[in-house]
């Protein structure tokens, strides 16, 4: 029998994680969580005034998006998380060390077009330049796939779910 991931959809704003999260869930046949519903009021307050967040800000985020992942390890998930920080993905695994990441990735100006076109996100176009100078690219030795976000979600979600296949699955 085949242990399901606790999967970490990860990117910049506007890659699509919380439209490939779900998809990429019910796909795996597993339980959603978005990471933005872990944020503390004063995060949601601090990027809806534009002002990008610093570390401190993010480790009880990241700490509760990683005890989420924990409780998951044997049964899998998936959590959307920006992750974009090597240092944010090793807190992640430090609390869920089995976590795998797909790492949701495009042009830059298909992103902008993208979030400029959403209805209702807290998080301003004008703060994508911040995320990608932040991204620091998943590393050979991190557990993870890159996935392309061009085409339909349900394109992007069928390539993640073939990425991981490929990868080593944890023991039952």
């Amino acid at each position: 029998m085949r242990t399901p991931h606790v999967v970490v959809v990860m990117g910049v704003a506007g890659t699509g994680k919380t439209t490939i999260g779900p998809l990429l869930a019910a796909r795996l046949g597993v339980p959603y969580a978005e990471a933005d519903d872990f944020h503390p009021p004063a995060n949601i307050d601090k990027m809806s005034a534009g002002v990008p967040l610093d570390d401190e800000d993010r480790w009880p985020w990241l700490d509760a998006i990683g005890a989420w992942a924990h409780g998951r390890a044997g049964l899998g998930g998936v959590v959307s998380c920006s992750a974009l920080k090597r240092s944010y993905r090793d807190r992640l695994r430090a609390a869920a060390p089995g976590v795998v990441f797909v790492h949701l990735t495009g042009d830059r100006a298909l992103i902008e077009d993208r979030m400029a076109h959403r209805q209702g996100h807290f998080m301003p176009t004008a703060l994508l330049d911040s995320q990608f100078a932040t991204l620091q690219p998943l590393q050979p030795d991190e557990a993870g796939v890159a996935v392309d976000v061009t085409g339909s979600p349900e394109e992007i979600t069928a390539r993640a779910v073939e990425a991981l296949d490929a990868l080593p699955h944890p023991a039952a």
